[in-house]
């Protein structure tokens, strides 16, 4: 009997025990080799068909023009599949092909016509960035692109404006006057390029071809890293919440993926996508423009539902210590999947730089259902906007984040009815917030840009059961129940026009009169839903909270914050001597916050446990007898030069 016993437990420890092989991959290598470090695989796709849960595929330098399509996943977080590139070496996967045929026009304008078979099932030079949510600005957008020496160029909507095209500044340097246009028929792809000095034939010159990098065809391929690539040039299509949505990486409706140590830049829309898949619609409002898009994705919402949106099976993605630049949309957006995520330590910038298009989805990080997501110690700059989170922001933190040089705001928040924290961030550019949402607090923040809010009482909008994707409600928006404690604001300067920094119009008693004169929004607002204000600081004319009991207001104090870049480190010249502890000590917790009106739900921590904001921007304690206001616990002198990133 003991022997049988014996016999069944060992049984039982060999079905578990995991089997973990690597798998290399040469430029040098062959697709029929073993895969071995001494017979490596030529490409990424044969390892890709040999990698089993627990296993590594290393990647060893040189350029790989490969759609990277994982055909398995991991079973756990413990029983990954890795994709890494080989430490210490250079790997670039590209969605481009090098063009070298290139024949001179005229001076600067040089053509080359491929075959259409050139592209095989995708041409990107027929197709056309569509979607819910796009504007074309009238005229067509192609999703294939140039580039130059890892440059791309600008596409013109006929060929005149490429022959025509003047460039005065620095040939090193692309202007708008480097371009291109296309023209395809039944055989043919014919593109021209004004490539000013350069000749294309002795330099790299790359088109894109493929509409992605890393995707998984279908969804359910879970526990995937992908880690320590560049990744680029791929034909991205415009990522609506309301579509299938592929960036240049895109993890397909699925769970636990984590994104890091990469380079991600030159999409010709999104980075990075966490999204949805097709079968829950796919440019649902396009296809049927008879109903408002908010309904359309309203239904879109309750399909995802059905497809099992939840935290078992979509979601819970690392992306972390990333650089992501160069994208036309988004830098990181995803619909549903970003949910249960962790978002952190990557730099995001110049993103929607070239304005060739518009739309409702262009953000440095764009999320729709960011529900008990981390976003938090990321640098954000140079971008259109810096994070969006549109629709059913619950549970979520967004803290720690640096953000500046962002054209409309830092950070907006729309249509959502929380509970989310925003904590010890340092926000620099002209607008800092856009609020268009109730169940917010914001806390320890420094904001040297204008707040801006407003009221959707019309549009309804879902909330969800505390820490679940599944839906408790509807309501419209108050654009009251917001809660803002121990910030810093900085204001223009007394007497400068309207100051817009600070938190006074959340102190109406009625906030319709305020918001018709100032964000030029409709009448027939009577909202009578209170904010909860107390401890901020008020520097160089920024504007109390009208029933603030306790705070700091020193108009003509201007602490003249200044950011400095210096090589890879960033440092904030500001003079705080002004800056006074708390009177009244109110450390940020559960109880403090208390819970918000429509969600009825508590802030508190992911896990459901209390929430205790105790620590500053670099995750040093805070003094419980000294509290300083803003993201910082303490400083040194009356002018510092505070190393932030």
């Amino acid at each position: 009997m003991k022997k049988i016993l014996v016999l069944v437990i060992l049984s039982i420890a060999i079905v578990n025990l995991t089997f973990s092989t690597e798998y290399h991959v040469s430029k040098t290598g062959d697709d029929s080799n073993s895969g071995s470090s001494k017979n490596p695989f030529k490409t990424i796709s044969k390892a890709v068909e040999s990698a089993y849960p627990g296993d590594t595929i290393t990647v060893h330098k040189g350029v790989y023009r490969e759609w990277v399509n994982p055909l398995r996943g991991g079973r756990s977080d413990k029983e990954r599949i890795v994709y890494r590139a080989a430490p210490g070496e250079k790997v670039e996967i590209k969605g481009s092909e090098v063009i070298s045929n290139w024949k001179k026009v005229e001076k600067g304008v040089w053509k080359t016509i491929i075959p259409n078979t050139f592209f095989g099932d995708y041409n990107p030079y027929k197709d056309s960035i569509r979607g819910d949510w796009f504007n074309d600005w009238g005229r067509i957008h192609r999703t294939g692109d140039v580039y130059l020496n890892g440059k791309s160029l600008f596409e013109k909507e006929n060929l005149d404006l490429v022959l025509g095209a003047k460039d005065t500044r620095n040939k090193e340097k692309l202007g708008t006057g480097y371009t291109w246009y296309c023209e395809s028929d039944h055989a043919n792809t014919t593109i021209w390029a004004n490539f000013h000095g350069f000749n294309p034939n002795k330099e790299l010159t790359e088109i894109n071809v493929r509409k992605t990098c890393i995707y998984p065809s279908r969804p359910g391929v879970n526990y995937i890293t992908i880690s320590g690539f560049d990744i680029s040039q791929a034909a991205t299509q415009w990522a609506a919440p309301t579509a299938e949505q592929i960036g240049m990486i895109a993890t397909h409706w699925n769970k636990g993926w984590i994104i890091e140590n990469n380079k991600i830049h030159d999409s010709r829309c999104s980075g990075i996508t966490l999204g949805k898949e097709k079968s829950t619609g796919h440019n649902v409002w396009l296809a049927d423009p008879s109903i408002d898009g908010s309904v359309h994705y309203i239904e879109v919402i309750f399909k995802a539902l059905r497809a099992g949106w939840n935290k078992e099976t979509i979601g819970s993605h690392i992306v972390r210590n990333n650089e992501i630049y160069n994208c036309e949309q988004t830098g990181i957006c995803g619909s549903f999947g970003a949910a249960f995520s962790t978002i952190e330590n990557n730099h995001i910038h110049h993103i929607w730089t070239k304005r060739q298009f518009g739309g409702a989805e262009l953000a440095g990080v764009k999320f729709h259902g960011a529900i008990d997501l981390m976003l938090r110690k990321n640098r954000v700059n140079d971008c259109g906007r810096g994070f969006w989170l549109d629709w059913m922001t619950q549970g979520a933190r967004i803290s720690q984040n640096l953000m500046y040089d962002n054209d409309k705001e830092d950070m907006y928040f729309e249509v959502n009815h929380g509970p989310y924290l925003v904590d010890n961030n340092i926000l620099l550019s002209k607008v800092g917030l856009v609020n268009q949402s109730n169940g917010g607090a914001f806390v320890h923040n420094l904001f040297a840009g204008e707040t801006k809010i407003w009221a959707e009482p019309n549009r309804f909008t879902p909330y969800q059961l505390p820490h679940s994707t599944e839906i408790a409600g509807v309501s419209g928006i108050s654009s009251g129940d917001n809660r803002f404690y121990n910030n810093i604001f900085i204001g223009i300067g007394v007497g400068k026009g309207i100051n817009k920094i600070g938190v006074h119009l959340y102190g109406l008693s009625t906030l319709n009169d305020s918001l018709q004169l100032a964000w030029e929004r409709p009448k027939k607002r009577k909202i009578h839903v209170p904010s909860y204000v107390n401890n901020n600081v008020y520097f160089n004319g920024a504007i109390p909270y009208a029933r603030e009991e306790s705070y700091s207001k020193k108009q003509e104090f201007n602490p003249n914050a200044k950011l400095v870049e210096e090589g890879s480190d960033v440092y904030l010249e500001i003079n705080l001597s002004e800056l006074s502890p708390v009177e009244n000590i109110q450390f940020i917790t559960t109880t403090l916050l208390g819970k918000t009106q429509i969600s009825k739900a508590a802030f508190e921590n992911m896990d459901g446990s209390p929430l205790h904001v105790d620590e500053d921007y670099w995750n040093k304690k805070r003094s419980a007898d000294k509290l300083l206001p803003g993201p910082f616990s303490g400083w040194d002198s009356s002018t510092v030069k505070i190393k932030v990133w």
